[in-house]
């Protein structure tokens, strides 16, 4: 990249940053030109340079009055139509996923609905993406999902796609389990957001749903994160004890725990977690537990009360061994 190159970046960097302040500051912006340049680039032929401008623009989409500038000026739906036409495009791959991530932040920021029924194109790429063998476009795709599905409004539009979408899940269910190290990373914190419901949005529909959505990962999903959790690998570990928390204030998967061999007894188990994320994670997942207001009834009162006792003693709790002194003994 030439230093002039460089330089305009900055220059982009910087009139982005004194927009986001202020709509005032962007009307400044705008008729400086400088925005409609940068525009310019974001739809010229340099593929390179779109990857590039394209984090620009998502960063003015984080206002309020930034989304409004751009829907105005029919930049959005100018994005739309780029990933629409990456079709025929053998270069897409180093812009593609950067397009994606826009309406994927759009999604969350503004509604989740009102942008997947607006630019149908943008839920259709990112199910191609997941469905593809480019484990780039894989993990691109399936950040989006984990993000789109952060939210209830957006869980209810992934819903609507329905058998695609279970396909879908049964595919990432196999990449969290298979993949390289990475993306089986980025499958599992997908997986967590996709599964999490907030109790005061736990209606008996959202849970059918997010119990099914639970089936699709696997034929044994429970068995799936629980292997994935006694794994010598750290972030893989903790990665699947998320999956665990994510789930475990919804009474269907207290039911699927307690009747999983042994699991109870995993969860209080201290002496599995050898490091402090580890034992962070845990925590994480027993105070998940206690909190519900289902658990009790769920797992019953034996079980509960050890669980109380674990969150009470802390995540680094370490029982005193004891030692009897013998007379006489060397």
């Amino acid at each position: 990249m030439a230093t002039s190159d460089v330089v305009r970046y900055r220059v982009y960097e910087l009139i982005v940053e004194i927009s986001s302040v202020s709509a005032e500051s962007l009307n400044y912006c705008a008729n400086s030109g400088l925005i409609s340049e940068l525009i310019g680039e974001l739809t010229g032929d340099d593929v390179l340079v779109r990857a590039t401008c394209i984090e620009m623009v998502t960063s003015l989409a984080h206002t309020p009055h930034g989304r409004q500038y751009l829907a105005q000026q029919g930049i959005i739906d100018k994005i739309s139509n780029i990933i629409l036409g990456a079709e025929s495009d053998p270069f897409s791959g180093f812009y593609l996923p950067g397009f994606v991530k826009f309406f994927g932040n759009l999604a969350v920021v503004d509604s989740p609905q009102q942008i997947c029924e607006r630019y149908p194109v943008f839920m259709e790429k990112v199910f191609e993406m997941a469905e593809s063998h480019d484990p780039t476009m894989i993990g691109v795709a399936v950040d989006t999902l984990g993000v789109l599905g952060s939210t209830v409004e957006g869980k209810q539009v992934l819903q609507k796609a329905r058998s695609r979408f279970q396909n879908l899940l049964n595919r990432i269910g196999h990449q969290a389990k298979n993949a390289p190290t990475e993306l089986r990373l980025r499958c599992l914190d997908a997986i967590s957001a996709l599964l999490y419901l907030p109790p005061e949005q736990q209606t008996d529909d959202l849970l059918r749903m997010t119990e099914s959505w639970f089936a699709s990962l696997s034929n044994q999903p429970l068995e799936l994160f629980r292997s994935i959790s006694t794994q010598p690998f750290p972030d893989l570990h903790c990665g699947a004890l998320r999956v665990f928390t994510a789930i475990a204030n919804q009474p269907w998967a207290q039911k699927l725990m307690l009747d999983s061999p042994g699991f109870v007894e995993y969860i209080v188990d201290r002496s599995v977690e050898p490091d402090k994320a580890s034992k962070d994670a845990k925590y994480e997942l027993v105070k998940a537990l206690v909190n519900s207001k289902t658990i009790a009834e769920v797992f019953g009162n034996q079980y509960y009360l050890r669980l109380r006792a674990y969150l009470h003693e802390g995540p680094y709790y370490v029982q005193a061994a004891s030692t009897t002194a013998v007379e006489g003994a060397e």
